[in-house]
């Protein structure tokens, strides 16, 4: 039975391009039959790394069936997974996130987690010489998920070697990464299209704190105005969004790639209590502006308070 490669939901650069990675991998190099899904459809940022490089969109799964042999990327968190995930053969798991526990496997697993910024990072660590066998699109994947997940080596998230492995790829490619992040920070930016329940849900965690469960949203963008400029909207959105996806709030966050800030939305007293409280900030009005936050991983989530 063909192994399905998939990473979260509502999935990102890394999410969209690991699979893709990783069951080239399997398929070329360990000959193990191997197909990449998506959980959702992919952001604007993933699809200019499909376009750019000439890869197939995978297909969009709903669930998985009982027995379904297949490799976890970029989570480990069953909220993030299908529904009938402890069902499947989950083979192995290969993350940089931290460990949340929950899922169930029938028997012993490969499990690789690291604290880098990108899945794909680990992914060159673990495919070794094998690479120069990889096709450019493949590295061209690499290289675009390692940009996305550091932003270009502004997050906190990035470390030396994402940096190193980053700089190797572009280098193999005649990449110059400069202009290529800007053509995926551009794309990434282009959110005219969407609805505002779609940006709430684009890039998008739960996470309960305390009693309180939150669906925690970020937008990266070098054009945060294009965002802000439809505020009003976006926060009547964040109540019926929060009633559908069974979640007491919303806490949306525009990051603004270039200027390394954080616009965080206010509209009610619990986003208020949570911006002050978590982040000391001062709040007036219908946002707040939180300087050097970038990261959900690293600043927002191990910081969030009611």
């Amino acid at each position: 039975m063909t192994t399905l490669v998939f990473g979260h939901k509502a999935p990102d650069t890394d999410s969209t391009g690991s699979p893709i990675i990783w069951a080239w991998y399997l398929n070329q190099i360990k000959g193990v039959e191997a197909k990449p899904v998506l959980l959702g459809e992919p952001n604007t940022e993933a699809l200019f790394m499909l376009d750019h490089w000439k890869l197939n969109k995978p297909e969009i799964i709903a669930d998985v069936a009982d027995d379904q042999p297949c490799v976890i990327v970029d989570t480990n968190n069953p909220a993030e997974l299908p529904a009938n995930i402890n069902g499947a053969d989950v083979r192995a798991i290969i993350d940089h996130h931290k460990l949340v526990g929950g899922l169930e496997t029938k028997g012993p697993i490969d499990i690789r987690i690291e604290p880098l910024a990108c899945t794909a990072t680990i992914m060159w660590k673990m495919i070794g010489d094998d690479l120069a066998q990889a096709p450019k699109a493949i590295k061209g994947a690499m290289l675009t998920c390692i940009l996305s997940d550091t932003l270009e080596f502004r997050s906190p998230t990035t470390t030396q070697e994402d940096k190193a492995i980053a700089y190797a790829l572009a280098e193999d490619l005649g990449v110059d990464i400069a202009e290529y992040a800007a053509a995926m920070f551009a794309a990434k930016s282009d959110v005219s299209a969407f609805s505002d329940a779609e940006l709430l849900r684009m890039d998008s965690k739960e996470y309960a704190v305390a009693g309180t469960k939150f669906r925690v949203s970020v937008l990266e963008t070098t054009a945060p105005d294009v965002v802000l400029d439809r505020k009003a909207s976006i926060m009547e959105t964040m109540t019926s969004v929060a009633a559908e996806d069974g979640v007491d709030q919303v806490l949306l966050f525009v990051v603004d790639i270039l200027n390394e800030q954080a616009t965080m939305l206010i509209p009610n007293d619990l986003t208020k209590s949570v911006a002050e409280k978590s982040f000391g900030a001062t709040v007036e009005g219908d946002a707040v502006v939180l300087p050097g936050i970038m990261s959900r991983k690293k600043q927002i989530i191990p910081n969030l308070a009611v």
